[in-house]
C-alpha cells in the first residue's frame, strides 16, 4: 500500500469517527494515529508527524473529507495544542502566486559556494533572499536575520516553526519583527502558517510590529514574496511582488528606466 493510499485512509477514518453534521470543527489527537492505524492494520511512519504535515502542506485532504465542507469552504488541519489538532472550516487556505503579476529584476548577488551547496529548495530559498537582502528590498525596512528554524509553542496552538525570523527597523526608528515562511519544490504555502506566525509575534515579541512574510520559489530564479495583515475578515495579503534574480549584464539600462515609472 502506498504511502498516500496509508495516509489518506488514515485521516478518513479519524474524520469519519469524530465529524457531525454541520460540524465546523473536528478535534482529533496524535493519539488517534496509532489506534486508528491497528483499527486498519497499517503500518505507521517512525515519524508520525509526517501523516499531518503531508495534509497540511503537500497533499489534498481525501475527496471523502471535502465533500462535506459547505460551498466556497474547505477542511483544513490545525494545530490546538501539544499533539492535538482539529479540522477546521477555511476559504483559500491555499496561498499562490499571482500569474498576471509582472517581474522585477534584481542584481543576483548569492554567493556562487552558497548556490552550490544548499542542500535543498527551501534552504536554497532563504539564502537567496537573505544574501540578495530581497526582504529589505520588498518591504521597505532595513531588516537582519535573528534566527532560522525556530522553534517555539504557542498558547492554545502547541509547537510551531517559523523558517527564518528577522527583525527590523524603518526611517522613523519604528521597528519590526519579520517571520518569514519560505517553500519550495511540491510544499505549498499555506495560510495556518502565517495565522501561526501572528500568534508567535503577539506573544514572543508584543512590542513590536509583527508584519508575517512568504516566499515561494515559481522556477529557479524567480521568487514570489508576500506580506499579510490582519483585519476584521481574517488575514489577507497586503501585497505581493515577484523578483527574478539575474547576473548584472542582464538588467538593461531600458529596463531601469522602466522601473523608475511604475506604480508602487
Amino acid at each position: 500500500m502506498s504511502k498516500k493510499n496509508r495516509y489518506a485512509q488514515l485521516i478518513e477514518r479519524i474524520f469519519e469517527k469524530y465529524y457531525f453534521k454541520d460540524a465546523s470543527e473536528v478535534p482529533f489527537r496524535r493519539e488517534d494515529l496509532v489506534e486508528t492505524a491497528k483499527e486498519l492494520g497499517i503500518k505507521l511512519p517512525k515519524n508520525l508527524g509526517d501523516v499531518i504535515y503531508s495534509f497540511r502542506y503537500r497533499a489534498e485532504l481525501p475527496e471523502s473529507i471535502q465533500k462535506c465542507a459547505p460551498r466556497g469552504l474547505e477542511w483544513i488541519i490545525r494545530p490546538t495544542g501539544q499533539a492535538q489538532y482539529k479540522f477546521a472550516l477555511a476559504s483559500s487556505p491555499k496561498i499562490t502566486p499571482n500569474p498576471m503579476l509582472s517581474e522585477t529584476k534584481i542584481p543576483d548577488a548569492t554567493p556562487g559556494i552558497i548556490a552550490k551547496y544548499a542542500l535543498n529548495d527551501e534552504q536554497a530559498l532563504l539564502a537567496k533572499l537573505r544574501y540578495n537582502r530581497m526582504i529589505d528590498i520588498f518591504t521597505g525596512i532595513t531588516c537582519y536575520s535573528l534566527q532560522n528554524h525556530l522553534r517555539t509553542t504557542v498558547k492554545g496552538m502547541g509547537q510551531i516553526e517559523t523558517d527564518e525570523l528577522y527583525v527590523g527597523v524603518d526611517q522613523r526608528g519604528i521597528q519590526y519583527v519579520l517571520p518569514v515562511q519560505a517553500k519550495g519544490g511540491s510544499d505549498q504555502l499555506n495560510i495556518i502558517q502565517i495565522e501561526q506566525d501572528l500568534a508567535m509575534c503577539a506573544e514572543k515579541f508584543p512590542i513590536l510590529n509583527c508584519i508575517p512574510i512568504a516566499a515561494q520559489f515559481i522556477d529557479e530564479n524567480l521568487i514570489a514574496l508576500f506580506s499579510f495583515e490582519e483585519g476584521k475578515i481574517g488575514i489577507s495579503i497586503s501585497s505581493e511582488k515577484h523578483y527574478r534574480l539575474v547576473p548584472h549584464e542582464e538588467l538593461t539600462e531600458e529596463e531601469l528606466l522602466s522601473y523608475r515609472n511604475r506604480l508602487i
